[in-house]
């Protein structure tokens, strides 16, 4: 989503969202809310959500809150969002963290690849999540596999779906380093 839900609120402030931001794990704040929060634990790590209580690794604002930049209030708010993708937006530290962020890094992908109005993916890097999916495809479909699914059944799917999941993992990396760089000012 572009931005949070008509009828939605900031579950923090519990009123209509200033300068609404997504978290890595799909939740909407205001950006004030957020940072708040943070400011409340320790400096040394990313705040967690304080809906599903994962860490929140990048805080992407809304369209409409970046347009309102010109405001000084609203400036710092957002000077402060990009020090936080900053200092946490580096990548998630495990696996799992990146398992649990796939998700919302695929739906904004696939979004952007398909809305050809808004894309803001340079060609260079469009061309190379395509490579990525269209060697991925090829290899997925084609009767030579490391372990054949004929001989090994079951098993032999495996690696399949672990050339899907390096496949998948990477182009969320890869895109997670867009929208830091993007909203973080690398």
């Amino acid at each position: 989503m572009e931005s949070p839900p008509e009828d939605d609120f900031c579950s923090i402030c519990h009123d209509n969202f200033t300068l609404p931001c997504q978290a890595n794990c799909s939740h909407w704040f205001c950006g004030h809310c957020i940072l708040r929060v943070w400011h409340h634990g320790s400096a040394l790590q990313p705040c967690k959500c304080p809906i599903c209580r994962r860490f929140i690794t990048l805080l992407i604002p809304a369209d409409a809150a970046v347009q309102e930049r010109q405001d000084t209030g609203a400036s710092q708010v957002l000077e402060n969002i990009e020090k936080y993708n900053r200092k946490f937006g580096g990548g998630p530290s495990s696996i799992i963290q990146r398992l649990r962020d796939l998700p919302f890094f695929m739906r904004r992908l696939l979004r952007e690849l398909i809305d050809t109005q808004r894309s803001l993916l340079p060609l260079v890097l469009r061309a190379r999540i395509f490579f990525a999916m269209a060697v991925s495809a090829i290899y997925v479909l084609s009767p030579v596999d490391i372990l054949p699914e004929g001989v090994f059944g079951f098993v032999g799917l495996l690696d399949d779906l672990i050339v899907l999941l390096v496949v998948i993992l990477h182009l969320a990396t890869i895109y997670r380093s867009v929208l830091v760089y993007r909203h973080g000012g690398y």
